[in-house]
């Protein structure tokens, strides 16, 4: 079993000499996951990680991020502009993490492994990117409202217009 996760032989649409960006990125980005793996003391293998291996690679992945994101104690958390620089950490982007778990939980289904086992697409993850998201929301002043399903039969009101226009998928992470 573990041989079928060990290279990205990805079945995409297209010319296989030339993937889709989405393709390449994935591919890439499944490497990176393996070698991820392979590098823990004692090197593991994709058939046997699960959802805790996951949050670890995410929170490696945060040493390379570029999102400012202030703690609680700064003078500028939750502010969406601060005027200064501050000591506060760079982080990877709620958006980054999630596209990132959409092509590796893709990845992993097209490289043999079953959705009922699939790590990436546990529960544990998706409740670790929603508290990054709030997290970082908070911590860069942004109000964090779910967006209203709209009725039948009702166009936008100006409250919708205002929660969407407050919702932190408006704002780019930077």
């Amino acid at each position: 079993m573990d041989k079928n996760f060990s290279e990205g032989s990805s079945s995409g649409g297209g010319d296989p000499a030339t993937p889709s960006r989405y393709e390449s990125q994935k591919r890439r980005d499944w490497n990176t996951f393996g070698q991820f793996l392979k590098n823990q003391r004692p090197p593991m293998g994709l058939a046997h990680c699960n959802s805790n291996h996951v949050l670890e690679f995410l929170r490696y992945l945060d040493q390379f991020g570029k999102t400012k994101v202030h703690l609680q104690g700064c003078i500028f958390y939750g502010q969406p502009e601060p005027p200064a620089p501050c000591t506060c950490p760079l982080r990877q982007a709620w958006g980054s993490l999630d596209a990132l778990i959409g092509r590796l939980r893709a990845a992993y289904e097209e490289n043999g492994g079953s959705p009922e086992t699939n790590p990436f697409a546990s529960g544990a993850i998706r409740i670790y990117l929603k508290e990054v998201k709030e997290c970082q929301a908070k911590a860069r002043g942004i109000p964090y409202t779910k967006k209203k399903k709209k009725t039948s039969g009702h166009g936008n009101t100006t409250h919708d217009r205002d929660d969407q226009s407050n919702s932190s998928s408006s704002m780019p992470f930077s």
